[in-house]
């Protein structure tokens, strides 16, 4: 039976494939996302969000447990003025951030990465691609005006400062946000569409990881 193994930590990647059927293990990295980023030099929003998804799934697939499966991993980054906006972290940029992004529109790039970890010699009907491939999705968020009092509100909840972004439009964060223009799931943090496609360059069906009938 196929097996993937979602390389994340986040409660929303999970209980969206949860939700689109699709039957899945989770088994986080250890890997340290600013060291990442300052080996390889990258600034751009879109190619971060994919240079971190590829060492997330690859810190995985290295791994004993991933022998046999197919390990995906994504990342998500938020781009505002031209700026990579990860996790906050803190009230304090949460609150700069959300001020700024109060009326406006940014973009969330959300990059997936798919290693294929069955065995390439099997003849039988589980053998595997080799592949290691990805693919970013992203999605332009355009948010209402956010009063002072409304942000500091949200914040006190303590949801935005682990989000890319400083927000969800899966939670409380969805009440401050206008429209989506592109692929809803991406500003989740996983494209299912997108995940669809990486499958099936691994000659895998996406239907196959479906709950048996």
């Amino acid at each position: 039976m196929l097996h993937l193994i979602l390389a994340s930590q986040s409660p929303a990647r999970t209980k969206l494939l949860a939700e689109a059927g699709i039957r899945h293990t989770v088994l986080v990295s250890d890997v340290d996302e600013a060291a990442v980023q300052a080996q390889y030099g990258v600034t751009d929003p879109h190619d971060t969000a994919l240079l971190l998804a590829r060492a997330k799934a690859e810190a995985v697939a290295a791994l004993p447990e991933a022998e046999g499966a197919l390990v995906l991993g994504c990342d998500s980054v938020f781009e505002f003025d031209g700026e990579a906006h990860g996790k906050p972290y803190t009230a304090d940029v949460a609150r700069e951030r959300m001020l700024r992004m109060s009326g406006s529109a940014g973009v969330l790039h959300t990059g997936h990465w798919l290693v294929d970890c069955r065995d390439t010699d099997d003849d039988g009907a589980a053998r595997g691609s080799g592949a290691t491939l990805g693919a970013v999705a992203s999605a332009e968020v355009s948010f209402l005006d956010m009063a002072p009092e409304e942000i500091d509100a949200y914040i006190a909840t303590g949801e935005p400062l682990h989000c890319a972004g400083s927000f969800t439009i899966d939670g409380l964060g969805g009440a401050f946000i206008r429209k989506v223009d592109g692929d809803p799931h991406a500003v989740v943090g996983l494209s299912v569409s997108t995940l669809r496609g990486l499958l099936a360059a691994a000659n895998v069906r996406i239907t196959d990881l479906w709950p048996p009938r």
